[in-house]
């Protein structure tokens, strides 16, 4: 199937991974609608200008309502389907019923509505999270791909049960399905989340504001566009089952990610600091079978800060981009 003849379904497309993938898979020729319960469009603007949000059809809807979903995929043709709605770590903490209904109902009405329509739609690709593991279960620090999870939160939990869903549609339904587990996504658009900081902390350096980053120890930064791709190729994959994969990444410090803009930003290293302790997931994550979707790559971390610089600068430069909406204080 060519570009111009796909019909992608994006959920939670308002979010970073979302607003990514919308602007890589327009920019391809693919026909792209969204469906999202809010309506600020400000991560779409940001990643694909001023008139991003008009180069796609916009749906208002709420990933809990199953007749929503069907009347989505029918009324727009769907072939393709990313989903990515879902409440972070931080907000199903505070409401962990809401985040089993968004979360959990939600994936599984997903799952039902394309089970109806399975000869027409490729694989539901969903996002999962390492955050269903424990820092616990590494290995000598580091997480391999049969590891068996202990999530520290009701977040990890839901993820791991949406793993369980994909599972069961698999073996009762046929329906097919990819999960790919990111961990600490950054670059334009990842304004909000336990793992935001150092995003947030490039924009801050550009105006010159002192900035925090809330943990410390290493981590496995993932580039916004790069996790988008993964997204993007699995869900033109023809995988059958109910397939899983880790993300890769750039395992660093959080002191070296502060050396790295330094070098990009001249004067970061006086403006951002960060505490000590680390975050609570494994770090170094095996991600070997990966390959399985072809090829992944990754964008070095300078390389990726420039680039995100970049975006930044010229959004600001140009007055399109107000702090205040991208995770800074007024």
């Amino acid at each position: 199937m060519t570009a111009s003849h796909e019909r992608f379904l994006v959920t939670g497309a308002l979010g970073c991974i979302g607003a990514w993938a919308v602007k890589l898979l327009v920019d391809g020729g693919a026909t792209v609608v969204t469906f999202d319960k809010g309506d600020d469009a400000k991560r779409l603007r940001l990643v694909m200008g001023e008139d991003g949000p008009s180069r796609v059809t916009m749906l208002n809807g709420d990933i809990t309502d199953a007749d929503a979903i069907a009347r989505a995929l029918d009324d727009h043709d769907i072939t393709h389907v990313i989903h990515l709605a879902a409440l972070q770590l931080p907000f199903a903490r505070a409401n962990p019923p809401l985040g089993a209904l968004v979360n959990v109902v939600g994936t599984v009405n997903l799952f039902e509505a394309v089970k109806a329509r399975k000869e027409r739609i490729g694989p539901i690709v969903y996002a999962g999270s390492v955050a269903m593991y424990s820092a616990g279960d590494a290995v000598d620090g580091r997480l391999s791909e049969d590891a068996f999870p202990h999530p520290g939160s009701h977040y990890g939990v839901y993820k791991l049960a949406n793993e369980g869903t994909a599972r069961i549609y698999a073996d009762d339904d046929g329906v097919a399905s990819v999960g790919l587990r990111p961990l600490a996504i950054y670059g334009p658009g990842r304004d909000q989340g336990l793992t935001s900081d150092p995003s947030r902390s490039m924009l801050s350096v550009l105006l010159g504001r002192p900035f925090e980053i809330g943990f410390g120890g290493s981590t496995l930064l993932q580039f916004a566009p790069d996790v988008a791709r993964a997204f993007i190729t699995a869900a033109r994959s023809s995988l059958g089952g109910a397939r899983v994969y880790n993300l890769a990444g750039s395992l660093v410090s959080i002191d070296t990610f502060i050396e790295t803009l330094d070098r990009v930003v001249p004067g970061a290293a006086e403006l951002v600091t960060h505490k000590d302790p680390a975050l609570p997931f494994p770090a170094d994550i095996e991600s070997t079978s990966l390959v399985e979707l072809g090829e992944i790559p990754v964008t070095p971390l300078e390389d990726a800060i420039v680039a995100s610089v970049d975006l930044f600068r010229k959004r600001l430069d140009h007055g399109k981009l107000d702090p205040a909406e991208h995770g800074l204080p007024a």
